[in-house]
């Protein structure tokens, strides 16, 4: 079971691709998407100042709104359909999936739930950290995601955690 905190993070500029997709290609999207990036960033002398990620807007339903790319230093000029964008600062529930991506929406129901518990409400973005690379680490149940939700204050439910 994954466990649960909150944080409070500083916005951070990454560079990105933004598309709306059918869910059954979000795998191909991201084969292509950060091979994409890394060559707008190679072009500028930049390099990513983490690992990849993936942030999702709005409830998914057929389609999904993502952008996927790297977190950069603040500088990056848009590009070869590469675009500058930025990871939200403030208050954040935190998680760390461990195991492989189709486990994703268990971790996601009961990181909902907590939030809520907590007096929280989810916003309407959340991103997926990918700290393992599925290249180099074939055994799935090794992957770790690390998982991020805004959360905005509803009053309800316990008092919340403080970071």
């Amino acid at each position: 079971m994954t466990e649960f905190r909150l944080e409070e993070l500083t916005e951070q500029p990454t560079a990105v691709i933004r598309d709306r997709i059918p869910m059954d290609q979000l795998k191909s999207f991201f084969d292509n998407v950060y091979g994409t990036v890394m060559a707008a960033l190679g072009k500028q002398g930049a390099q990513p100042v983490g690992p990849p990620f993936a942030k999702y807007t709005g409830m998914p339903s057929d389609t999904v709104d993502v952008e996927a790319g790297f977190p950069v230093e603040a500088g990056f000029t848009e590009g070869d359909g590469v675009s500058a964008s930025t990871l939200p600062g403030g208050r954040v529930a935190a998680g760390t999936h461990l195991g492989p991506y189709e486990g994703l929406s268990e971790t996601y129901q009961s990181m909902a739930a907590w939030i809520q518990g907590q007096g929280f409400a989810p916003g309407q973005a959340v991103w997926e950290v990918y700290m393992s690379d599925p290249g180099q680490e074939p055994d799935s149940s090794t992957w770790r995601t690390d998982v991020y939700w805004p959360v905005v204050e509803t009053g309800a439910g316990s008092a919340p955690d403080r970071p």
